[in-house]
């Protein structure tokens, strides 16, 4: 069964200046390929895909074109991760969803078919979390601690990947257009719903330039 898949590519890429200067970040080329392209090689095959647009969105339109992807404009407002979700559900047949960020390279199995393999019914969202000894070119402390039972709470532990697997049904109960996936797996994880799982391979963050050799090096070891 195929699933459905958010792409986001929507963010200014703040970090990632000068060279979002002229191109959005998911077209800052790594390994001779832009980010988004590494990305959808990872989603091939697994489902509708859709990726969200803001920031140079026609550029970024122009690089998707003739290839079976949606868009889901949002270049009215930059909505964040969770009201991103939430504005792209209507292209998003089906219930739970995947999301992966587009910032990122990885080098192992495929994060989108481990995520997928790992769900049971019991979960409102599953994060995949990398070992900070496993995670290239990210300078946060971690973000959450899992459990026996794999139930995530915060702590500076593990590093979420950028993908997720998630049901969308408490999307509706948020009232703000702007919000931050955050809010949702707070609310998830007080109810005991927000899962995770461990990425056995390593992962880069590319989000600022001096990430892009990192990256590279990471790729071809």
């Amino acid at each position: 069964m195929t699933m459905p898949i958010l792409l986001f590519a929507a963010g200014r890429g703040t970090r990632m200046a000068p060279l979002t200067d002229d191109r959005p970040k998911p077209l800052i080329k790594v390994a001779g390929r832009a980010l988004i392209d590494h990305a959808l090689d990872l989603t091939e095959g697994q489902g509708l895909r859709v990726v969200n647009a803001h920031y140079k969105a026609d550029m970024l339109r122009r690089h998707l074109a003739g290839r079976d992807i949606a868009i889901s404009d949002e270049t009215d407002l930059l909505r964040e991760t969770g009201g991103g979700l939430r504005h792209a559900l209507p292209l998003l047949p089906g219930n739970p969803v995947i999301t992966m960020n587009t910032d990122a390279v990885w080098r192992g199995p495929n994060p989108v078919a481990q995520l997928r393999s790992a769900w049971r019914d019991e979960i409102e969202a599953l994060l995949l979390l990398v070992p900070p000894a496993q995670v290239v070119g990210h300078t946060g402390k971690g973000d959450f601690a899992m459990d026996a039972k794999g139930r995530l709470t915060r702590a500076p532990a593990h590093v979420f990947s950028g993908v997720q697997m998630i049901r969308t049904d408490t999307l509706a109960t948020i009232e703000k257009e702007v919000f931050s996936m955050n809010l949702v797996w707070d609310q998830m994880a007080a109810r005991g719903g927000l899962f995770g799982v461990i990425y056995p391979g390593q992962w880069c963050d590319v989000g600022q330039p001096d990430s892009i050799p990192l990256a590279e090096a990471m790729l071809h070891v």
